[in-house]
């Protein structure tokens, strides 16, 4: 039971700092907030991906130039230009290293206004540490006496970040439905997505990418949503005018 809490937990917090903090803050500027609280989700990232940490600001690089070049050549992720899911989260982990180096050649309109902190970024992502969080998955797993089949659970717990990207970016141009045409290929993957927190609702997503709330028809719930007008009403955030 202890080692599926953990692994659940752990989904669920990363998947939130992905969603939250990289996805619709970073790369969508959706709400804003102050440089102390940027710097609390900053480490709330770190703590809750471990293993997995992504820069925020490589991350809304590499997702602006998806939404700029959606299904092109110039889309870092596409199933139409991969011949397989592990041949697209490679070829996406090769720009993400470049936007991360800051050796990109992207044009400057990209890279605006995004959250930097570069010893953050550097610290959670030497080598050392992601082995550290590696190894403290293997001992909670070991220490609870996990059986034998619970621990094809860790190569997931690993690369916790990339496999929440990667079922987005795969499955949702190849399955679901649509409310929207768009000049892509983004589908719906669920009417009510607590699997994805919201990130499922990515054909809604590509047609209106300013709005917070991923959802669209009455019964699609966007389980993040009601979190992001929580912290507005307290103050943490400020959600910006949308244009529907």
């Amino acid at each position: 039971m202890a080692v599926f809490a953990f692994f659940w937990g752990h989904w669920y917090l990363s998947l939130f700092t992905q969603s939250f903090f990289h996805h619709r803050y970073s790369a969508h500027a959706m709400f804003s907030m102050s440089k102390g609280w940027e710097k609390v989700f900053y480490f709330l990232t770190f703590i809750f991906q471990g293993a997995s940490y992504l820069s925020p600001r490589a991350y809304g690089i590499l997702h602006r130039l998806h939404h700029a070049h959606a299904d092109t050549e110039l889309d870092p992720h596409s199933p139409k230009y991969s011949t397989s899911l592990f041949q697209m989260m490679w070829k996406t982990r090769l720009v993400y290293n470049a936007c991360n180096e800051k050796s990109d050649t992207f044009k400057e309109s990209l890279k605006k206004n995004l959250p930097d902190w570069p010893w953050m970024d550097w610290f959670a992502g030497t080598w050392a540490l992601r082995i550290f969080w590696g190894v403290s998955y293997f001992a909670f797993y070991y220490y609870f006496e996990a059986e034998i089949w619970m621990y094809l659970f860790l190569p997931i717990q690993f690369l916790m970040g990339p496999v929440h990207g990667a079922i987005i970016n795969w499955t949702a141009h190849k399955f679901g439905y649509r409310n929207f045409e768009v000049e892509d290929t983004s589908r719906n993957l669920m009417p009510i997505d607590v699997f994805m927190l919201g990130e499922g609702f990515h054909n809604n997503h590509h047609s209106r990418p300013g709005s917070p709330n991923f959802g669209w028809k009455w019964y699609e719930f966007d389980p993040l949503f009601p979190i992001i007008r929580f912290f507005n009403s307290v103050g943490i955030i400020k959600l910006r005018p949308v244009a529907e």
